[in-house]
């Protein structure tokens, strides 16, 4: 009975989740059509170009997880193979010449029509619902054989490598951060993961300090003002954007780091235009909005657990590392107390792959909360008089 509600109807919305997302998206429309106002104008001749496209990318993103939200998960933890099979296939498209679109140096995106898909970001929440099934299916072998935990781990090192052949070190490490922690929630002794992350850490390390690039930006990292006008310059531009913002910002639109002076205003470095524009408090209400939608998605996780569904545990645990990691991350790059990674605010920044897979994952969240919902119905619903045990 509680299957056949769940597959017909759309389960309740928990509005905590919803607003702190919601609010998230809808700022982040209003500070890319700040960020991006110089720039459009400039090269496209439209000041707003940027900000309808984002429009468009957001309206599309809702638009998806509104369709997502009628979706049983019962249907995404049985085709969780399938779907990171497809992702692995993009990835393998996306490198063919002529076929993907090289930006940049990197070639991550496939033109669809006038809209441009990035695999990438599907296969992080494809590798989420994969690896929330492989648990469910591998519970015992996953907690207590060694092998249980290397198999998804060589799946994933497939994924990492396609990624790493774009190049995309900074999805590399979402991926393998979350789905690692993904499976240290699900119970791997701890000293399978000394053993296994120990050659982890040296191999990115290694990539880290013998690419080029990498390690320049480490380097500029280190001390940005040893170069302000090479390779730290990027990063001195956002910190004079927070020095502009102190307590309250310059005003919505008041940004002058955004006139050409801050690279990727509007997609990576969009929190330095916020930092500038509202200050520190502006900041603070950033931050507080993704604690709180990370802290929500793990006590939905944590209700999922109790209640004995734990496809639905594992994917809110997920979605909550993947939100929560990546957001740290671009805010430590804004800041300049991490490298910088080429990734964006989630739910924020420029890009339509970026928020639709953002809109869809935090729709699955709100699945999990609504079919808990369903079944806490039905448990307390009083049985029809006649009705068959």
């Amino acid at each position: 009975m509680y299957n056949t509600i769940v597959a017909l109807r759309r389960p309740p919305l928990d509005l905590q989740l919803l607003i702190s997302s919601l609010a998230l998206l809808l700022f982040g429309l209003i500070m890319v059509g700040s960020a991006s106002i110089s720039i459009a104008s400039d090269f496209t001749g439209n000041s707003f170009y940027f900000l309808m496209r984002q429009g468009i990318y957001v309206s599309l993103g809702l638009l998806l997880g509104w369709m997502l939200l009628w979706i049983p998960l019962r249907f995404w933890e049985r085709l969780g193979p399938y779907f990171l099979l497809f992702g692995m296939g993009l990835l393998i498209i996306v490198l063919l010449p002529g076929i993907g679109r090289n930006i940049n140096g990197s070639s991550r995106w496939l033109g669809i029509g006038p809209l441009t898909l990035q695999p990438s970001e599907l296969v992080k929440l494809f590798a989420i619902i994969y690896l929330s099934g492989y648990m469910v299916r591998r519970s015992q072998e996953v907690r207590y054989s060694i092998w249980g935990f290397i198999k998804p781990l060589l799946i994933l090192g497939g994924i990492v490598f396609l990624l790493l052949l774009e190049p995309d070190f900074g999805t590399s490490v979402v991926v393998l951060v979350t789905c690692m922690g993904m499976l240290f929630l699900a119970g791997v002794r701890v000293w399978q993961f000394i053993v296994l992350l120990t050659p982890v850490l040296v191999g990115f390390a290694g990539l880290a300090l013998f690419a080029e690039y990498r390690f320049k930006r480490i380097i500029s990292f280190l001390n940005p003002w040893e170069d302000p006008f090479g390779k730290g310059y990027q990063l001195t531009q956002a910190l004079i954007a927070f020095g502009r913002g102190e307590w309250f910002g310059v005003g919505l639109g008041g940004s002058v780091q955004k006139l050409h002076y801050l690279p990727e205003a509007h997609t990576d470095f969009l929190l330095s235009v916020i930092a500038e524009e509202l200050g520190l408090f502006g900041i603070l209400f950033i931050i507080g909005l993704f604690s709180f939608m990370v802290w929500r998605a793990f006590e939905i996780a944590e209700r999922a657990e109790k209640a004995g569904h734990p496809f639905s545990a594992y994917l809110c645990y997920g979605v909550a590392i993947w939100v929560g990691f990546q957001a740290f991350v671009n805010i430590g790059v804004n800041m300049g107390i991490l490298p910088t990674k080429g990734l964006t605010l989630p739910l924020m920044s420029y890009g339509g792959s970026s928020v639709m897979v953002m809109c869809m994952a935090v729709a699955l969240l709100l699945r999990v909360a609504g079919e808990l919902g369903f079944a806490t119905e039905e448990k307390r619903r009083p049985a029809k008089v006649g009705a068959r045990p």
